[in-house]
């Protein structure tokens, strides 16, 4: 049954996905902005929804009183959330108040529909091959986002995490932070739990979202920052899915 359920739900992401991104990218000649991004997060909605009509995932979220509303405009902060699956990249545009930039590798552009949707928004893309060039790009775009009421959204561990287990926390989130002195927000996903990395089969269940409060990073050392946003995350995933590291010899960072 979860094998007929996930070949069904890669059937209704596909349907919806051509038409959406086609509208979308005609939709950006005469549109850009934030009309244009809630137009694409209605697919994601529609993505999100699917996930829990067809397989059987459902979600909840705590923590959203810790962010910024969508009253305040001025007010940015960079997200950092753990990363298990895709079903968090859909998931986070349509909870958060504000709209996102993501940084994410440019190869993602190359993906029919889906690439060229995002290829019209906001967004950060970056070649990983050229890392101080990508940095650059980082700091300069997120700068001007943030400044436009965006907030910036980065996975610390830079790929999908398999269930139980931690990746290498890398700092790129905590400098950018400090540079542009935006406080950070460490946030807990267990979407391993119904969708794990590399797979496309979803078994039914409930995926944990909890949202940290808001690390101030002024007079702070990036590498000190960074450390104290996986130790919370660290901490509250063994919290929120204990079985998943019951068997796990990896020790919380110090």
């Amino acid at each position: 049954m979860i094998v007929v359920r996930s070949a069904l739900y890669a059937l209704y992401l596909l349907v919806t996905l051509i038409p959406w991104a086609l509208l979308a990218v005609l939709f950006s000649v005469f549109v850009r902005g934030a009309p244009m991004y809630w137009l694409c997060v209605g697919w994601l909605r529609a993505a999100v929804w699917g996930a829990k009509a067809i397989c059987g995932v459902r979600y909840r979220v705590q923590g959203l009183e810790h962010l910024p509303s969508a009253a305040d405009s001025n007010a940015a902060v960079l997200l950092a959330p753990k990363h298990q699956s895709t079903w968090e990249t859909f998931a986070f545009p349509t909870l958060m108040p504000h709209p996102l930039a993501y940084v994410f590798k440019r190869e993602l552009l190359w993906i029919p529909f889906f690439g060229w949707a995002i290829g019209r928004m906001d967004m950060i893309h970056i070649d990983r091959s050229r890392r101080s060039a990508a940095w650059g790009k980082v700091l300069e775009q997120g700068k001007r986002l943030m400044s436009h009421g965006n907030w910036v959204i980065m996975f610390p561990e830079g790929t999908r995490a398999a269930r139980g287990t931690q990746g290498e926390y890398k700092s790129g989130a905590a400098r950018l932070a400090v540079t542009t002195g935006t406080p950070i927000v460490p946030i807990a996903v267990t979407s391993a739990r119904c969708w794990p990395r590399r797979s496309w089969l979803l078994r039914p269940g409930l995926i944990e979202v909890s949202i940290g409060r808001p690390i101030a990073v002024q007079g702070r050392r990036h590498d000190d920052l960074m450390r104290e946003v996986e130790a919370w995350i660290e901490a509250e995933m063994r919290r929120l899915d204990p079985e998943a590291y019951a068997s796990a010899v990896d020790a919380l960072p110090a």
